[in-house]
């Protein structure tokens, strides 16, 4: 079967099927909401822990697998016949216990999938990392993609570990990869109760990350990458210059024209 990406969403050229995508995590928010976004360019497959809520979601856009990735087997299943990976799969919280939770869900369960990844021969894996692994540099300091990681806790050590994996594999395994940072996500109806102050400089809307997230499937020849994922706010905690001439990136929100406060000095981190 041959796989092709399309030029417009919902059109298809001739004997040409949409690429087969898996989105691990995909019941969360981040997952769902580019799920929903990218079905009419994607053949979505959603694996998460937990099942697809339909009451909350609507349909899956695509086949939805309840799977544990701390399995390696679940992993091959999830990966089988899959062209490109959006891991989003991960605790996330920065308060998480390293040993019961990181350890599993952002260490084995990521090493695990990298594998299969490479196994199952899938073309490209976007691995969701987070601002979180430079959390630990002054707050006044401008984060550039080629500075070395610091992270502030140890959920930002487990996303090093993924960024650390994902040019192993990239450059040792052949499977291409691109690491995103991803800042303060916020969804469009989080917006009028969202009140992080000291995140308006890491401020990310759904809008622009789905701009970002097709980017990165589909921007040709590269082997390894860090990318910054924010929007376009007058302030910005992640520099966008790398992002923006390798990928295309244009951001349209500005955190400081939603949310017209002052800027409150911090870390600018979720």
């Amino acid at each position: 079967m041959k796989t092709c990406l399309m030029e417009k969403p919902n059109q298809l050229s001739a004997n040409c099927h949409p690429p087969q995508l898996l989105i691990t995590g995909g019941c969360g928010k981040i997952g769902a909401t580019f799920a929903r976004f990218a079905a009419p360019r994607y053949a979505i497959r959603i694996v998460d822990r937990v099942p697809w809520d339909t009451v909350r979601l609507g349909s899956p856009p695509g086949e939805s697998l309840v799977l544990d990735l701390q399995d390696p087997e679940a992993c091959r299943q999830a990966c089988a016949g899959m062209d490109f990976v959006l891991h989003l799969a991960a605790d996330a919280s920065p308060e998480a216990d390293f040993t019961t939770s990181l350890l599993p869900n952002n260490i084995i369960a990521t090493a695990n999938l990298f594998r299969a990844a490479r196994d199952a021969g899938c073309r490209r894996l976007i691995f969701a990392s987070s601002a979180h692994v430079v959390s630990a540099y002054p707050p006044d300091v401008q984060i550039h993609a080629a500075m070395p990681v610091r992270p502030g806790n140890l959920y930002g050590v487990s996303k090093a570990f993924g960024e650390a994996l994902a040019a192993h594999f990239a450059f040792n395994e052949g499977l291409p990869t691109i690491v995103l940072r991803i800042g303060a996500y916020v969804l469009p109806e989080e917006l009028a109760t969202w009140n992080a102050l000291d995140e308006l400089n890491a401020f990310l809307s759904a809008a622009d990350l789905n701009t970002l997230l097709l980017k990165c499937l589909e921007t040709p020849n590269i082997t390894f990458a860090i990318a910054h994922a924010i929007s376009n706010n007058r302030f910005k905690r992640l520099d966008l210059t790398e992002t923006r001439a390798l990928l295309g990136y244009e951001p349209q929100a500005d955190a400081f024209d939603i949310f017209p406060i002052p800027p409150i000095s911090g870390n600018g981190l979720t």
